[in-house]
């Protein structure tokens, strides 16, 4: 079993044949964490998770749709169908959704920095928003003892010392992971995990996957995005495999037991 610890398959692009590509994938014996960027593409995760055995949902505000009214961000089509518009991260709302059968974790949420304001004061209140609305998401993780699911884009500094200011041993993943050995060094003491996908054929992440320890990998494809060169056009579920393929060479291991690794480093940590 191979699992997907980071997909959108509630996102625009499977629109049309969503079933389609989640039974290919769990026909394959494939296990998928769907996870949900605001409210709209959360509830729908939770949704798509109650129809089939092997989905799972995160539940979470990705920071670019946080309602900060300091920066225009561009429209992303791949979400657009289900976006309603930027939005104010409602505890109790998303806690209702928290609670629901099959969510496994609160994400994705954390800091985006790459759509910014030019000027210093309006940056100084577009990163204080960030960190409010994450401190909020990471206490509802807590409360609900789920692991975090986090999301950082030019940003791993003000993640980390987020972190480490809300204090305690921090159960989740560093989705996408792309910092360097020294942030890595610093999850790696706060207790997270490390999600790697397609992006690893495009970034030399080379030095951080060897030094890694192999029971903080997770696998990941973030679909619709990040496709493996190996394939055109939108990313899918199967795909993964290619990403372990390269860990594997990396870390040189074996293909199989470095599925097994990554496949129980999920089950603990999502306990799935």
């Amino acid at each position: 079993m191979i699992i997907d610890t980071h997909a959108h398959l509630n996102f625009n692009a499977y629109k049309e044949d969503s079933n389609d590509v989640i039974r290919r994938s769990l026909d394959n014996g494939m296990q998928i964490i769907n996870v949900g960027s605001q409210y709209s593409t959360s509830k729908r995760a939770v949704e798509m998770a109650q129809k089939h055995e092997g989905l799972y949902a995160a539940v979470g505000l990705h920071p670019i749709h946080l309602e900060a009214g300091l920066v225009k961000i561009k429209e992303d089509p791949e979400e657009i169908q289900f976006k309603t518009k930027e939005e104010s991260f409602d505890y109790n709302k998303y806690k209702e959704l928290a609670v629901l059968p099959k969510v496994v974790a609160i994400g994705e949420v954390g800091f985006d920095y790459y759509w910014k304001p030019k000027t210093t004061g309006r940056l100084i209140e577009f990163k204080k928003k960030q960190k409010e609305t994450f401190v909020l998401q990471a206490n509802l993780a807590r409360e609900l003892e789920l692991p975090l699911i986090l999301h950082c884009r030019m940003a791993h500094q003000d993640l980390i010392n987020a972190l480490k200011e809300i204090g305690g041993e921090i159960s989740g993943v560093v989705h996408c992971f792309t910092g360097d050995w020294d942030q890595a060094q610093q999850y790696l003491k706060l207790g997270l995990h490390f999600g790697f996908n397609g992006l690893i054929f495009k970034m030399d992440s080379s030095e951080v996957i060897k030094k890694l320890p192999i029971d903080r990998i997770l696998i990941e494809t973030d679909c619709p995005y990040l496709t493996p060169p190996q394939e055109l056009g939108r990313n899918e579920p199967l795909f993964v495999k290619y990403v372990l393929e390269r860990i594997a060479q990396i870390k040189e291991v074996e293909y199989d037991g470095l599925i097994e690794t990554t496949t129980q480093n999920a089950k603990k940590l999502f306990k799935i």
